[in-house]
């Protein structure tokens, strides 16, 4: 028989911060910097600087990967017990990404919209959701989903409108879910002015942002107002695609322990191994997004130069330049163009080699599709148009490769499906095709 806990034991037990299920819970964020009172190290630093307490010394956390554990009293008690309800592997990778993400506390699931479900949970029958008309397809059904079948009223704007989001906020707004950059169309929110008008308005209206298009290298929601960040983390902070996972990061401890209960009760969180992995990809996102974000402008310059209309937010046309980077550190490794005729774009995008046709974004290999044939097929051809969803519009996410040869296999893709008329000083998109030296938001 187990001895009983000292008194020692039972007040530490007492007085330390636990869940709603009575789980003590991990300091969290991890440590900024070994010596105290010095100065934050930058984020580069902050990615790769972990501080692990592995009895062995491990340099890299080790996987548990174990479904239970051991007690010492047959009261319980102990650190972990199950994994669905803590792992000391993901607990390692949770209180990194609180670091990073400049949050009192960070949550891992098993996808993003696994993580965008968690925070869809803390609404109720008649509550009401304020989001955008240019969504991420996924995030679309959703939303569809709980307007049909759990009585919440959502309300599509166009957030990049504040006065827009204004006019629809009500006593019964209890979330505006938000993206920035938007995906496909790439148009930019000003987060900090929705987030203050939707707190004045009503005090109790939870501000959620999306931040999976910039990852915490580039942007830090938090810090501009919002009270929930997440993220997928099967794109940049993972950036191989070979994981799905997803990242929620808040500060408000009474939300964290909210979401926390769901995930404990439905065992949504991210498997040992899976946290092992995103852990390791989190380490090199800074060198990755610089490289990709630097030959994503490249390749921007590029198709805007031969008169294709681009969407990027490093691109000095675009309208809402300079409010993208007030809130952001860089414009991302994710553009857009259109080419004014769908089958052409569907040559393009079927010519093309090194950019494989895929969905997603933030690995290290380039990838090109039509969104609205693809990503978001999910939402209706009649909706799209709607949003003014161009159809050809293609997207591209840019990877690690050489940015010379992605420039030339589009360049080799573009002349191949007849995008644009060749001359002696070059190319140029065809102006029949909508071509033109203006892009649009």
């Amino acid at each position: 028989m187990a001895s009983p806990s000292t008194p020692a034991q039972a007040a530490k037990k007492a007085l330390s911060r636990v869940d709603l299920d009575g789980h003590a819970l991990p300091p969290s964020p991890a440590p900024s910097s070994p010596h105290p009172g010095s100065r934050r190290y930058a984020l580069a630093t902050e990615l790769v600087y972990t501080d692990s307490k592995d009895q062995y010394g491990a340099s890299s956390i080790p996987i548990y990967q174990s479904a239970t554990f051991k007690q010492t009293s047959s009261n319980g008690g102990n650190e972990y017990d199950y994994t669905r309800s803590g792992n000391p592997t993901r607990t390692h990778l949770e209180r990194h990404l609180a670091k990073i993400m400049n949050a009192t506390r960070c949550l891992a699931v098993g996808s993003g919209m696994g993580a965008l479900d968690v925070i869809t949970r803390l609404l109720k029958p008649g509550d009401e959701v304020i989001t955008g008309d240019d969504l991420y397809g996924g995030t679309n059904r959703l939303l569809t989903y709980l307007k049909n079948n759990q009585g919440v009223v959502v309300h599509h704007v166009d957030t990049t409108n504040v006065d827009a989001v204004k006019e629809v906020i009500t006593e019964k707004t209890a979330m505006v879910l938000l993206e920035t950059p938007t995906n496909p169309l790439i148009k930019i929110v000003d987060v900090a002015s929705i987030a203050r008008a939707s707190h004045e308005a009503n005090s109790k209206a939870l501000v959620v942002v999306d931040n999976t298009m910039l990852s915490p290298m580039l942007c830090n929601p938090l810090d501009l107002g919002a009270d929930i960040s997440y993220e997928s983390g099967t794109k940049y902070l993972s950036g191989h695609h070979d994981i799905m996972a997803g990242v929620i990061a808040v500060n408000d401890a009474e939300i964290g322990d909210k979401m926390y209960f769901t995930i404990n009760a439905t065992g949504c969180g991210l498997s040992p191994n899976d946290s092992f992995l995103l852990m390791r990809g989190v380490k090199t996102l800074a060198i990755r997004m610089e490289k990709q974000q630097t030959s994503a402008q490249r390749i921007a310059e590029f198709l805007e130069s031969h008169g294709f209309k681009v969407r990027y937010p490093g691109l000095r046309s675009h309208p809402q330049y300079d409010l993208h980077w007030s809130m952001a550190r860089g414009a991302g490794a994710v553009l857009s163009f259109e080419t004014g005729d769908v089958a052409l774009s569907e040559r393009i995008v079927e010519a093309a080699r090194l950019w494989g046709i895929s969905v997603s974004f933030g690995c290290v290999n380039s990838l090109i599709s039509m969104p609205c044939r693809m990503s978001h097929a999910s939402i209706d051809a009649k909706t799209r148009a709607e949003r003014q969803m161009p159809e050809d519009i293609i997207r591209l996410c840019v990877g690690i490769e050489d940015v010379d040869d992605l420039i030339d296999d589009l360049t080799r893709a573009l002349v191949q499906a007849g995008a644009v008329t060749l001359t002696i000083d070059g190319f140029h998109a065809n102006e029949a095709n909508g071509g033109s030296s203006t892009p649009s938001a």
